[in-house]
Formats: structure tokens, C-alpha cells, sequence
């Protein structure tokens, strides 16, 4: 397989989704003119294309051309037709509309905001960008390998001549991440090179690549499956899908995978999977370690609302840290696509009459009120159907609180929950199910809910305490002494909203159960939180603590395992805590709402997280871990064309105390390629319904701290028994689409 022939790949694989000839497609390629806008005085236009890889887009940074760079699709997040940005309501006029569109990033970097020359040529740049991230995230893993070998190799090809001389193979290995010796490398070109032409062309390539893509374990598992003429056949597919992976799967079950992923037509018509078609088998998702039955929405929607935990977010303005970092629309629309179901809004009177968000006595920037609000309802069903929460901080005047309603009343219209389903005063929630499409208000309230029904008397306006973060960290601020109850004025137009999320005040649970009616929830920081045992029944949100001015997280999982519906975290800020998020929303559709287990549900269950007895929730397992192999490795100092990574991986378990666990494999000089460890752990799970397990790949430093390669965490009931490919993603849980872990998973019962 030559440069051409992965050329043609890359064709064949755009062919095969409809993009072969596509006219947007294109003109893409092709290139055109942009007006690339940064603020009302800067305004430039630039020449934009989309490279030949298919992959990249080439952007002009100068009149002169002779300063340009690209950017990878891997790195957009979305394109977005229309003044759909900050930017660009701000910098631009509504006469533009049709002919604006942004490109919208992962991560913190700037959106790119571009007007086109025409209507016609704004959505033809959308379009066909769309098109092609959609043709990329369709991708399978093995396909993105094969295109990510053939990028190295063409950038090792320094001279262009679809050939490959040694030093150009030194220099290809040292792409794809791989440190061997010059001794080594010789011998491997001397073993492709059948001509003795000193260079590497057509079907030696292919030899090149055969023999560095092979392997090993591969092989091995095949070898011992492969029962019918050296090729498995159904029934040894099914014995491996039995016995292997512990699927309860029927004959015509492996029948099905066989048409779906034998790369070999005569082998498929005689119900044979060659290794190749095994090895399409395994990279798929049915190979994968998540169970793809957790995939979609699986789950009763139609439970209470507090039986569920619910995807939430802290000071969801920010898109940094808390003291002087910027506040955005942006922020909201990052966190809603993320399936975050509860976001928050600190309200402060604004210029001109109109509220603002931001973080008070800060310097952060402000952001209008309303602006927010329409940004919400344009983003906040886009992933998710399910209910979304707008947790109200409010340090509003009368007159703006009255703002403040009208904005919501009039923005989100009949979505804008204002009334209790039904006719009669419930006593209960109602689920994710019914109030799909709608959004509640979390709040203040005047009144019980249960004036929703009658002729409500209450006051125009009235007082309430300030219970609250904002109101705990001005507390804290305070000598001991001049500590005092502080009161807001309530207005009844913006009260009367709060339907089924009224804010309380939270002494304990005690009081809580005996006193507050179900629609009441309280509010309290991680370090309050931390010291409580919890009851099942109660609605509670647990917010960062107010010294975490970095916007950093805390552990949400000792949260969750009290029972804790809404952990609210800094979604802004990248580590550890929002993968641990990221992982317990994975499964039912990514929807942001997961049914809480029975034990947590009940409210007579005497379940302890920091002191386990024998209850329903003790399913106690061993589960066996083994790390075979990665794949393709990414390169962390990318700088350095001799930097290699020497890789690890630890596995951690993340659950009630007597879970949490951490072991790891040894590391492996210069090999982030194809490294193998086949180590094996074993670990003990008291209660599976709520530990979460984390692959964690580190580039190995005897110096210095490890350098994250990549990670993959689940819910330890949505992973697959049996040899199974892990995904990595990022520090900011995007997917690296080449990279990955071959495992043996068993979870047995003790």
C-alpha cells in the first residue's frame, strides 16, 4: 500500500459516506475569500481551504501570503450558521446575518467568527464543513488508525516522491511515536526493500505496513477460536462471544456480525470471519468496553425527579476562574450541549435597567441577563430533551427582579414551567419524562406551592433570607460579631415561577424530613456537604466552596454515593473531577439525568457509604483487569521530533471508601506506539452500582510529574467482560480518535 494507494483510501472512505464529487465538498478544497471579524475596527479578510488530508483547514494569516497556518477539524467543536456568537451580535449587524458563520472550538480557544460574501457561499462553508466532521466522527477506530499512519507517513516522505528512503523511515517511526535503533531499522527497510533499490515503494510499502501494524495478541486469540479450516467460523464466533466475552448470545446473533464486518466477500458467504474481519469486529462497538446497550436513553424517565442525579454546573457564566475571569453566553452553551441539565445565574442589577450575570464583588466581566436567558433556549434541548434547572442567585432589586421575569416569561414562553402539572397539589415530583422540554426555575419563593391553586393573596413584595453561596461568602468575609441574617426583597412576579425547586434554608436532614415539603430543596458547599450522612428523600444541590477562586473542582463521588442529586462543578475546568462527571452521565444517552440505585431511592434504606452492613446494595465482585496493549499513542512533546513516550497505565477504581483502589502496569521505553505490558490486577467491588473505573495512560518521567497520554472512565456496570478496545480522550474528554487500550475484563460475582 503506497502513498497513492492510502490516498485513495482516504477517497473511498469520503465515497463510501457521499461525499465522493460532493459539490460542497468542493468547494471547500477549493478555498475562497472570508471576512474574519475580531472586533468592530478589526476586520480582515483571509483566505480559507480545506486541505487535501481532509482534515486540516489552511488558513491565510497575511495579505502577503507568506504567513499561514491550519487548523485541525479534530479541534471544532461545531459550526454555527448566522450571528450566533458573542462576537458577532456584538461586532456585527443584523443586515449581515445570512452571511455570517462561526467556527466553534473544543476547550478555551476563541471562537472564529467569518462573514462570507453571499448567503449562498455562508451555508455552503457550513455545509460542507459539516459534512466532513460528520464524515470523521463516522469513522471507525481502525479507519482512523490507517488514515493517522498515512498523515505520518506523508509527512515523512520530506522530498515527496511517494518513496521511502531509511532516513525518511527513521523519521516516519519517530512520528507514529516509536524509539528503535538504528541496527533495528535497518533491518526492518532491508527486510521490505525486495528490489535493493535503497528506497521503500508500491507493494514494499505495503509490506512495511503489514508488518508494522501486525499484532501479536491478535493473532493469539484468533489462533485459538479459529477452529474451521484456520478461520473462525459462526459457530467458533459464537463460542468465543460465550465464552470469551460473556455475551448470552444466539447462533444468528454471530451470523450478523459476520455480514456486518467481514472485509472478505468469499469468506462472508461462507459465514467465515477472517482476522482482519475480527479485528474490524473488535474496533467497533461491539468490541468496545462500553456496553452499547447503555448507549441510548435505557433507563424509567418516569421516576421522581429527586430519584435521579442530575449533570449540573457552578457559576456556568465563567469561562475561567472566579475573581477576574470573563463571563459568556458561550459558557451556557458549552455546558447545556454537554447534557448539563442544571445551570446557574447570579443576578445583579445592570446598566440601563437591565440585570446582569456575573460574579459579584469581582472583576469578572458582566453579561446581560436576557442575553443568557435566549442563548439557554436556543441550546438547552439541543443534546438533551430532559428538563433543565436555572438556578437563581438572586441579589436583584425589586424593579430588575421584575426585569429578571419578564425576560423568562417572554424568552422561553410555554417552555417555562409556571404552574405544577395536573389539577391538584401534588405530593410528589413528576419524572424527566413529563417535563421533557421544559425548564424550572430554582429560587426564593413567597408562599407555599400550594397557592398555585388557590387565590394567591401574597404581597406584590416581601422579605426572605439570604441563604446562598453569595451570602456565605460575604459571611465569611465578616468578623463573628457583625454576622446577622441577611434579607432580600422578594418580588411576587419573579416568586411565582418557583415551581418545583424552592430554596430553603438546610439545618439537617432531620429537620428537613420532618418540616420541608418535597418541593423544597436546600443548598450547601462541599465542606458541609462532606460531614453529612444523608437522606434518600431530599433534594439537594452541593456547590464549590467559595475559596476555590481557580474555578478547581471537588470530588463529586462521595456526593453521589450520600445520595446527592445536583453536584454542581466548574465545567470550564478540565482534570480529574469532570471526568469522574463525565463517566457516571456516560450511559442512557448521555442525557444528563441517571436513575439513582434502589438503595438510594428508598427512603427506609439504611445504607451507609462509610459504613457497609449487609444490605441490597452489598453485590460484592472480583473484577480482573489485565492491560494487553495501546495503540498509537499520541506524542506529548510534540516540539521535539525525537520526543518519545515511555507509557504506563493505571487503573483506579472510584466508588464507596472500601472501594477505591489504584494499580499500575510498568512503564515502557520509547514505544508509544504499539507498547505491550500484559500485566493483570484484580480488584474487589463491594458496591458495583456506584464505583466508576478510570483508565489512565501517562507518558513515564523519573524526574519530573507523568504527563497524561490519555484516559477512559465508566460506570463499572456498563462495562463489557472479555477482550475489549478502550477510547481515550483528552484532559478535556475529547475523544483521540487513533489512540487506545486493548484489555481482558472479568467482573465475577464473589
Amino acid at each position: 500500500m503506497g502513498f497513492n494507494d492510502f490516498v485513495s483510501l482516504l477517497r473511498d472512505t469520503a465515497s463510501q459516506y457521499g461525499l465522493e464529487g460532493d459539490p460542497d465538498l468542493q468547494f471547500l478544497l477549493k478555498g475562497g475569500d472570508l471576512l474574519k471579524v475580531k472586533s468592530r475596527s478589526w476586520r480582515k479578510t483571509r483566505y480559507f481551504r480545506l486541505n487535501e488530508d481532509c482534515k486540516t483547514v489552511w488558513q491565510q494569516t497575511s495579505k502577503t501570503f507568506k504567513s499561514d497556518s491550519s487548523f485541525s477539524l479534530e479541534d471544532m467543536d461545531s459550526v454555527r450558521y448566522g450571528r450566533q456568537t458573542e462576537g458577532l451580535q456584538k461586532y456585527t449587524d443584523s443586515s449581515a446575518d445570512d452571511r455570517c458563520f462561526s467556527i466553534i472550538f473544543k476547550g478555551r480557544r476563541k471562537n472564529l467568527d467569518l462573514i462570507a460574501s453571499s448567503k449562498e457561499e455562508a451555508k455552503r462553508w457550513v455545509s460542507g464543513l459539516e459534512k466532513v466532521m460528520t464524515v470523521m466522527h463516522s469513522l471507525n477506530r481502525q479507519q482512523n488508525s490507517e488514515h493517522w499512519i498515512y498523515n505520518c507517513m506523508r509527512k515523512a516522505d520530506k522530498n515527496a516522491d511517494n518513496k521511502m528512503s531509511l532516513k525518511e523511515l527513521k523519521h516516519f517511526l519517530r512520528q507514529i511515536n516509536i524509539e528503535v535503533d538504528d541496527s533495528y531499522a535497518e533491518m526492518l527497510f532491508k527486510k521490505c526493500d525486495t528490489s535493493n533499490s535503497g528506497t521503500l515503494e508500491g507493494s514494499e510499502i505495503k509490506h512495511f505496513y503489514d508488518l508494522l501494524t501486525y499484532r501479536e495478541e491478535m493473532d493469539a486469540i484468533y489462533g485459538k477460536y479459529a477452529s474451521t479450516n484456520g478461520q473462525i467460523s459462526s459457530s467458533d464466533l459464537l463460542n468465543f462471544l460465550q465464552k470469551e466475552q460473556k455475551e448470552p448470545v444466539s447462533l444468528e446473533h454471530a451470523k450478523k456480525l459476520i455480514e456486518k464486518y467481514e472485509v472478505d466477500e468469499t469468506s462472508k458467504q461462507n459465514t467465515y470471519m477472517s482476522k482482519d474481519g475480527f479485528l474490524v469486529y473488535l474496533n467497533h462497538e461491539e468490541g468496545s468496553i462500553f456496553n452499547p446497550a447503555h448507549k441510548p436513553i435505557y433507563q424509567d424517565m418516569h421516576r421522581p425527579l429527586n430519584h435521579y442525579f442530575i449533570s449540573s454546573s457552578h457559576n456556568t457564566y465563567l469561562m475561567e476562574d472566579q475573581l477576574k475571569g470573563p463571563s459568556s453566553t458561550e459558557a451556557y452553551i458549552k455546558a447545556l450541549v454537554k447534557s448539563c441539565r442544571c445551570v446557574e445565574l447570579d443576578c445583579w442589577d445592570g446598566a440601563n435597567g437591565e440585570p446582569v450575570i456575573y460574579h459579584g464583588h469581582t472583576l469578572t466581566s458582566k453579561v446581560l441577563f436576557k442575553d443568557v436567558i435566549k442563548a439557554i433556549k436556543e441550546y438547552a434541548f439541543k443534546t438533551s430533551q430532559y428538563p433543565v434547572i436555572l438556578s437563581l442567585e438572586n441579589h436583584c432589586s425589586i424593579e430588575q427582579q421584575k426585569i429578571m421575569a419578564h425576560h423568562l416569561t417572554s424568552i422561553l414562553g410555554s417552555a417555562l414551567l409556571t404552574q405544577p402539572l395536573g389539577h391538584q397539589m401534588p405530593n410528589t415530583f413528576p419524572g424527566p419524562e413529563e417535563l421533557k422540554g421544559r425548564f424550572l426555575i430554582k429560587g426564593k419563593r413567597l408562599n407555599k406551592l400550594d397557592a398555585a391553586f388557590n387565590n394567591n393573596t401574597t404581597d406584590d413584595v416581601d422579605s426572605v433570607s439570604e441563604e446562598d453561596e453569595a451570602a456565605e461568602l460575604k459571611e465569611a468575609e465578616q468578623k463573628p460579631k457583625e454576622k446577622s441574617s441577611k434579607k432580600i426583597k422578594l418580588a411576587k412576579e419573579l416568586s411565582d415561577l418557583v415551581i418545583y425547586c424552592k430554596s430553603v434554608h438546610f439545618s439537617n436532614f432531620e429537620h428537613s424530613r420532618d418540616y420541608h415539603a418535597f418541593y423544597e430543596m436546600a443548598s450547601f458547599k462541599e465542606s458541609k456537604a462532606m460531614n453529612l450522612i444523608y437522606s434518600n428523600s431530599a433534594f439537594c444541590r452541593i456547590y464549590p466552596a467559595g475559596s476555590r477562586t481557580d474555578s478547581s473542582n471537588y470530588n463529586p463521588v462521595p456526593l453521589w454515593n450520600a445520595g446527592c442529586q445536583i453536584v454542581a462543578l466548574n465545567f470550564q475546568t478540565p482534570g480529574k473531577e469532570m471526568d469522574l462527571n463525565q463517566a457516571r452521565f456516560l450511559p442512557n444517552g448521555k442525557c444528563g439525568y441517571i436513575l439513582k440505585p434502589e438503595f438510594q431511592r428508598d427512603p427506609a434504606s439504611q445504607f451507609d457509604p462509610k459504613n457497609l452492613r449487609v444490605g441490597p446494595w452489598l453485590k460484592k465482585k472480583t473484577l480482573h483487569v489485565m492491560i494487553i496493549s495501546a495503540q498509537q499513542l499520541p506524542k506529548i512533546n510534540k516540539d521535539k521530533q525525537k520526543s518519545i513516550v515511555d507509557p504506563q497505565v493505571r487503573v483506579e477504581i472510584y466508588g464507596v471508601p472500601d472501594d477505591n483502589a489504584s494499580k499500575q502496569t510498568h512503564h515502557i521505553d520509547n514505544n508509544g506506539f504499539n507498547p505491550v505490558w500484559n500485566t493483570k490486577f484484580q480488584f474487589t467491588i463491594h458496591v458495583p452500582e456506584l464505583a466508576l473505573v478510570r483508565f489512565v495512560v501517562e507518558d513515564y518521567d523519573a524526574a519530573s510529574p507523568n504527563d497524561l497520554v490519555g484516559l477512559y472512565t465508566l460506570p463499572f456496570t456498563s462495562m463489557q467482560n472479555g477482550y475489549r478496545h478502550v477510547p481515550l480522550l483528552t484532559k478535556r474528554g475529547n475523544l483521540i480518535p487513533s489512540a487506545g487500550l486493548f484489555v481482558h475484563i472479568m467482573a465475577l460475582d464473589v
